[in-house]
């Protein structure tokens, strides 16, 4: 692997292909107070959830467009009420038109919910648990996420976190593109190894400039052609 880069080169690079360092900032991803996270009801997470399994491989302005009808059918996505939906409930639901009918998303949906309770039983709430979970290791709560929920493997789990509001890198083309360009990388971060060296190179330049994970992330997404 070649040397790594100081993130002051990285993010001069980022300004200067983006307009200056205003219009960078103003690109720049929030995420959510630890507070805020745990202020949110676990029905809104399920319900997030489920909107990225279901966008995923669609146009998201379709889904999105649904989602009052998927909100009605799931039972305002309340997660123990998910959890206990029987299969000839949720087979009736491959007649729904109003909503996108994959069996394999809606069985997802149940089990999901019934994860997702479990979680905040344990912890005092969903949100509690994506609070407490320490940035410096974010890439272990996308291997918990894709080893308790069904369907947030690959990407699917860091963009729902995205969505959610919880601090997280994504391991876009750009990002990966601008992780080899730098040095922090060579080839695809493939693997619980990869991923977790990938993580170690993000709490350094964390350490260095004071930027959080999603920042960085989109601050090497813009230092790349």
């Amino acid at each position: 692997m070649a040397k790594l880069t100081k993130f002051a080169a990285i993010l001069a690079t980022a300004e200067e292909r983006s307009g200056g360092a205003a219009a960078l900032k103003k690109l720049l991803p929030k995420a959510k107070s630890s507070k805020a996270l745990q202020a949110v009801a676990d029905d809104r997470y399920l319900s997030l959830m489920s909107l990225r399994v279901f966008s995923a491989g669609l146009k998201h302005s379709m889904v999105a467009d649904k989602w009052p009808a998927f909100e009605e059918v799931f039972l305002g996505f309340a997660p123990k009420r998910v959890a206990a939906m029987p299969d000839e409930e949720l087979e009736a639901l491959l007649k729904e038109t109003r909503i996108i009918r994959h069996w394999g998303k809606i069985k997802a949906t149940r089990h999901n919910a019934a994860a997702l309770a479990e979680i905040a039983a344990a912890h005092g709430g969903f949100g509690a648990w994506l609070a407490d979970w320490p940035a410096n290791d974010i890439v272990g709560l996308w291997d918990a996420l894709q080893k308790r929920f069904s369907n947030l493997g690959g990407n699917s789990g860091p963009y729902f976190l995205r969505m959610a509001g919880k601090d997280s890198f994504v391991l876009t083309m750009d990002t990966i593109k601008a992780l080899n360009k730098w040095g922090a990388a060579t080839g695809e971060p493939k693997g619980k190894k990869a991923r977790h060296e990938v993580q170690q190179v993000f709490n350094q330049w964390a350490d260095e400039s004071g930027f959080n994970l999603s920042q960085m992330s989109m601050i090497l997404a813009r230092s790349v052609d």
